[in-house]
């Protein structure tokens, strides 16, 4: 009946666990967006999904090439296998709350010089030991590798986020190069024409053979600016390829125009965004983590208490080992305890309190700069829109520039340095037309990545399922 009490007594003990339990601070937040106000989200928005974001600047090719960055990217597979490994660490961890066992066994054949014949013995040993975690500084080291598992869950899905988007920004970019290389190829087809008209007026006598040279170089030009378009577009078409996980000469993808409608989503509110970013996630957990640590430099104050057993048997002859008059058994305790380390552990301890405050600090800074990053894109887009209407009046009035020039210098009344200028800001309205929705599906694409794609801090493995080996995938 005392055994019992004392055994009761000692898994009670083992119930407290030493240092201060994880409180998750409270931030002071913005109740809105500063930009939110008149701000109005594409009809697209309505139905955003909430893993395969980039569905809705549907575009059947980025489609396609989305989900292999997840599949086939050797990045994230790496950061997979750092998770993986943060699991078995925990699995190690928790070993160590058990106690671990033991067996050994030995046989011994001999013959002595007295003409004796020859004997047999041997021994055969079961020994048992365990290091009772009374204070809970296993407990907490647990604790603190579960936290530093779901911290690397955390940066796999940022980095999984994170090369999604910057395949949709590469696929952005080279479709922009496909509407560049579109835009001069139309260029190089006008000037063509305006070098015939200018070759006719030249043959007719009514204009000066400098207006065939200064139509040829404009021709010429424009076809120097088309050459050199294909450079920037074979250059992310070949960044595509390393993210999907293939080699540049393993993907041809054909021209295509630059998307045309810029998918918008709802901001929501500041406070739903510490859910919805995996950044944020891993930050919070690196606070757990390093509150546990401070648990397990606590723990050091405190004996290690190891029970240890051992039973078996001896015999000579081996036959009759295991006779009851060959057992033997053994029980033992051993306490250690230091006594004097310098200031040593108050040290560590109060290092690892700093630790804590640094982690505090950096989510708070993680929160700011995720705020500071949606109120950039929500400026962005709704300054890229405004602009967006001007510059596409630019460009009707631009066009209807040349056409009237080319008009007036067939007709003798203006001089061919005049229809010049007026294609020159033609193709200059041009191409900021196609800048701005670039800047604009850019910017689109920003907002998704910093509101956090299709991420939920919900889907980070919990402890259970860490110490359950459970799978998990961002």
């Amino acid at each position: 009946m005392k055994r019992l009490s004392a055994l009761g007594g000692m898994l009670a003990l083992t119930s407290c666990m030493v240092g201060p339990d994880y409180h998750k601070p409270v931030l002071k937040l913005p109740t809105a967006y500063k930009t939110a106000p008149g701000w109005v989200a594409a009809k697209p928005a309505d139905g955003t999904p909430k893993g395969a974001w980039w569905t809705v600047f549907n575009d059947p090719v980025l489609n396609q090439l989305e989900p292999q960055v997840a599949v086939n990217n050797a990045t994230l597979k790496a950061d997979y296998f750092a998770y993986q490994q943060a699991v078995q660490i925990v699995q190690a961890e928790r070993g160590s709350l058990f106690p671990s066992f033991g067996l050994t066994g030995s046989a011994t054949r001999q013959s002595g010089s007295s003409g004796v014949g020859p004997s047999t013995s041997g021994t055969f040993e079961g020994s048992a030991s365990w290091t009772v975690d009374i204070w809970g500084k296993i407990r907490r080291q647990v604790q603190g590798d579960v936290a530093a598992a779901q911290v690397s869950a955390a940066d796999l899905a940022n980095a999984t986020l994170s090369s999604q988007a910057e395949l949709a920004t590469d696929y952005v970019d080279l479709r922009a190069s496909d509407a560049a290389i579109a835009l001069y190829q139309q260029t190089v087809a006008a000037y063509q024409r305006s070098l015939q008209i200018v070759q006719n007026q030249v043959t007719a006598g009514t204009a000066a053979p400098s207006d065939l040279i200064t139509a040829r170089t404009e021709l010429e030009g424009a076809q120097a600016s088309l050459i050199n378009a294909g450079a920037a577009r074979a250059q992310y078409e070949h960044a595509i390829a390393v993210l999907t996980g293939r080699p540049p000469v393993e993907l041809s993808i054909p021209a295509g125009g630059q998307i045309a409608n810029v998918p918008l989503t709802p901001p929501g509110l500041p406070s739903t965004l510490l859910e919805r970013r995996p950044d944020i996630a891993a930050a919070e957990r690196s606070m757990a983590e390093e509150n546990a640590l401070i648990g397990v430099q606590v723990g050091a104050y405190y004996p290690d208490i190891s029970l240890s057993a051992v039973g078996g048997y001896a015999a000579n002859p081996i036959t009759g080992m295991f006779d009851t008059s060959s057992a033997l058994w053994s029980l033992g305790a051993d306490v250690s305890e230091t006594v004097f380390e310098g200031g040593i552990r108050s040290s560590d301890v109060k290092a690892a309190e700093y630790a804590y405050d640094q982690s505090i600090e950096t989510y708070r800074q993680t929160v700011l700069n995720a705020f500071q990053a949606v109120e950039n894109d929500l400026s962005n887009l709704t300054i890229y829109a405004q602009q967006a209407v001007v510059q596409d009046q630019a460009v009707a009035d631009a066009s209807r520039a040349v056409e009237i020039a080319l008009n007036e210098y067939q007709a003798g009344t203006v001089a061919y340095t005049t229809v010049v200028q007026e294609q020159v800001i033609l193709l200059q309205d041009q191409q900021s037309q196609l800048s701005i929705q670039q800047s604009r599906l850019l910017a689109s694409v920003a907002l998704f990545q910093d509101l956090g794609g299709g991420f939920s801090a919900a889907d980070i493995p919990s402890a259970g399922q860490i110490q359950a080996k459970l799978p998990f995938a961002p």
